[in-house]
């Protein structure tokens, strides 16, 4: 019988598909076969179309059913689904300590990228964060050809390596091939252990779950920053800065093979410790590049001949700021600051060679700042880490500013319309209400312009001047600028006349904070030391004419001594300048406005002790000009003003607040006071009565006589000749009068 023609509607089976249970298909006896079994009948899925059981010819018979488990295998995968989810509860209980990655040496750096400090982490290591993308990626390459040449692809174990680690310790008795991963490395240097079989283990587990935990390249970053190096050294970033100078973005084969090699033996390969140990694993690393072809011999043998590096120490400046920032940022590894580190160092030095000229408890402190974006370029807490309280932070130090706050008194009154630069002052002795100030030499100038007054810094002007003002709205207008004026027993007793020379606590980063607002057009704002600060705006201290009046006078300041005008010397820096100096000489203060920059100085005892004779004229101000002379040598000079305004009509003179007409007032000896007295008559030493207000001359008159009196001053000397009650009298030039009573007595009476 011959074979029936394959239907249209099945196509002819493919070649080598001719089987059906083992059976064969084709052929007569296929044939019967095919005859003898009738056709199933089509499925509802088939008949819009050929399935592919119609294609291959034969009969889709459905998912297989697996058979059912037998009892022990309930028992095994029963077994296994409670054990995974043991250890994955365990892994969560107790995970891997992966911060301790985290603690890292933070690094300050300038505005520049240049180093300025790094800071140990707290338990004393150089520990500084590697980044990948900053690493030799050719060391890397080598790196994980020798440790580790399967990291990118194990599980954190390598099975192989752990085998052949193995057999040699069996074989030789000692370890001579290492079995540890990149990741076990990583799993002993986060949590240190002794080095057993046991602590092995822990590693395995530990390494599994830090690649449960991290990406290949953090496990590597953590690798690379926590490898020790010897001594207090551990990443290979510390590595290349302590022996390199430099980080490790490009290193040479003899730099390669040496950081490759010091983690695996770091103490007994220290180059500065053991210089000839360090050299042999060096070039037998090299020779290992060599080996694995990556380099060639002859390379390998030029790296052998280089030299050993000495280690360096890192750079230590601004060590107060630098400390002060990590505090403040505690997780940052980078801190980008605005400092200028070549104007750091420059300031460093000659802070540091002008304190070895003064006593040995004495320092400095300087801070400059770049006036348009208000950001520090230079901050120097202390004369050295040698020197009593080096590890201070000067410019922190809430000290008495002198008479550096007298530039803000006269501002603040020239913007209220209360006087002018060309106002009248009577320097003179006065009392106000119970204060009775005398200038700095004991000597008084009578009538005197308020810009004589600023740039000879004359002390009674000044608290006439803030007299008008009144201390509190003066303390507000400081505070409003930025400044915290702390003021002695404030819980008992309003500000007072006493800030104007220096009865108030501030810092020198808060005065040369006002400085700026001068140089800054009156406009007030908090200082910037990091780069992602913002200066945040306070806004106007004073009007911009007046803040440019103010450094006017002070440009015209009497110049230090052995220093030529800047008017007069070419290419010498125009500086507005204020010196201040502290009740018994414990601070000496000057701060200058120019070139674009506020310096600030101050120098004195930490402790606070004076120092007999130090100004901020003597100490400070030849330290603030030497500091220009570094900040803009060449900067274009601004030429200083001849004259300055005359007074509007009502500002000649400046008006007391209870009035110009109220005539004179005396002030010594109040009204009511006993007097000792242990001689009498014309070899007595007398009394010195002095008296504020009023038109000069003043004439005086005591027990019924004229006494005479200085022109200048108005002071007289009356010398008692009895005991008993007397009245004082002063009259001005124009009949204005003033009287006391008081009382002459002698010992016992």
């Amino acid at each position: 019988m011959a074979a029936r023609e394959p239907s249209p509607s099945r196509p002819a089976p493919l070649a080598g598909e001719g089987r059906e249970g083992g059976r064969p298909s084709g052929g007569a006896n296929g044939a019967v076969a095919a005859q003898s079994q009738s056709p199933p009948p089509p499925s509802p899925s088939s008949q819009g179309g050929r399935g592919i059981s119609s294609v291959f010819g034969r009969t889709r018979r459905g998912p297989r059913v697996p058979p059912p488990l037998s009892p022990r295998g309930k028992r095994i995968a029963w077994a296994f689904i409670i054990a995974s989810l043991i250890l994955f509860a365990l892994d969560l209980a107790f995970p891997p300590p992966l911060h301790r990655a985290d603690i890292v040496s933070p690094v300050v750096l300038d505005r520049n990228g240049q180093w300025v400090r790094a800071l140990q982490t707290p338990e004393g290591r150089w520990r500084l964060a590697a980044r990948l993308d900053e690493i030799d990626p050719e060391f890397r390459r080598r790196l994980i050809r020798i440790e580790d040449s399967r990291f990118w692809f194990h599980p954190g174990v390598d099975p192989l390596a752990l085998a052949r680690a193995s057999a040699s310790y069996l074989r030789n008795g000692e370890v001579t091939s290492g079995g540890s991963t990149i990741t076990m490395q990583v799993a002993r240097l986060i949590e240190p252990r002794p080095r057993t079989i046991g602590s092995k283990f822990i590693e395995i587990v530990r390494a599994l779950q830090i690649e449960r935990r991290w990406s290949k390249r953090e496990i590597l970053a953590a690798y690379l920053t926590l490898a020790p190096y010897g001594g207090n050294l551990e990443g290979v970033r510390a590595a290349s800065r302590a022996y390199f100078a430099r980080d490790p973005v490009w290193l040479d084969d003899s730099e390669m093979a040496l950081l490759i090699a010091l983690p695996q033996a770091p103490e007994a390969r220290r180059p500065d410790r053991r210089p000839d140990a360090a050299r042999q694993a060096r070039n037998a690393m090299l020779d290992r590049f060599a080996a694995a072809r990556l380099i060639t011999r002859e390379r390998a043998r030029e790296a052998q001949g280089d030299p050993l590096p000495a280690r360096t120490p890192f750079p230590v400046m601004a060590f107060a700021t630098a400390e002060r920032l990590a505090r403040e940022n505690p997780r940052a590894a980078v801190l980008r600051t605005t400092l200028d580190a070549d104007l750091q160092r420059a300031l460093e030095a000659l802070a540091a060679r002008h304190a070895a000229e003064l006593e040995r408890d004495a320092s400095i402190a300087m801070l400059a700042v770049e006036i348009e974006p208000r950001a520090v370029r230079a901050s120097v807490g202390g004369a050295g880490l040698d020197r009593a309280g080096g590890y201070l932070d000067m410019t922190q130090a809430v000290r008495s500013p002198g008479s550096a706050l007298k530039p803000f008194i006269y501002a603040i009154a020239i913007d209220d319309g209360i006087a002018a630069p060309d106002t009248i002052i009577l320097d003179a002795p006065q009392r106000f209400a119970g204060y009775l100030p005398e200038n700095f030499d004991r000597r008084f100038h009578g009538d005197v312009r308020l810009a004589e007054a600023l740039q000879h810094s004359l002390n009674v002007p000044a608290v006439a001047t803030l007299d008008r003002i009144g201390p509190a709205r003066f303390e507000a207008a400081l505070a409003q600028a930025g400044a915290r004026p702390r003021i002695p027993r404030r819980e008992l007793a309003a500000p007072g006349l006493a800030l104007a020379l220096g009865g108030v606590g501030m810092t020198l980063e808060e005065l040369v904070s006002l400085y700026v607002a001068l140089g800054d057009g009156g406009r007030a704002g908090d200082l910037t030391l990091l780069q992602n600060d913002r200066a945040a705006r306070r806004g106007r201290f004073v009007r911009a004419d007046t803040a440019e009046r103010v450094l006017e006078i002070l440009r015209r300041s009497p110049s230090p001594a052995g220093r030529t005008p800047a008017a007069l010397a070419q290419g010498a820096p125009l500086i507005a300048f204020k010196t201040g100096t502290s009740y018994g000489f414990r601070d000496a203060w000057a701060i200058g406005v120019g070139e674009g920059h506020v310096v600030g100085v101050w120098v004195g005892r930490p402790d606070g002790a004076p120092r007999a004779g130090a100004t901020g004229r003597s100490d400070a101000v030849p330290l603030l000009f030497e500091a220009f002379d570094l900040i803009a040598p060449n900067a274009p000079r601004r030429a200083a003003s001849q004259e300055i305004a005359e007074a509007a009509p009502g500002l000649e003179r400046l008006r007391p607040r209870r009035g110009e007409d109220a005539g004179p007032t005396i002030l010594f000896p109040p009204d009511g006071v006993e007097i000792l007295v242990l001689d009498y008559g014309a070899a007595s030493r007398g009394l010195s009565l002095s008296a504020r207000g009023g038109r000069a001359p003043l004439s005086w008159y005591a027990e019924g006589r004229a006494v005479a009196s200085e022109a200048t001053s108005g002071r007289a000397i009356w010398r008692p000749s009895a005991p008993g009650f007397h009245t004082v009298s002063v009259i001005d030039a124009d009949g204005k009068s003033a009287h006391v009573r008081v009382r002459i007595r002698e010992t016992g009476s």
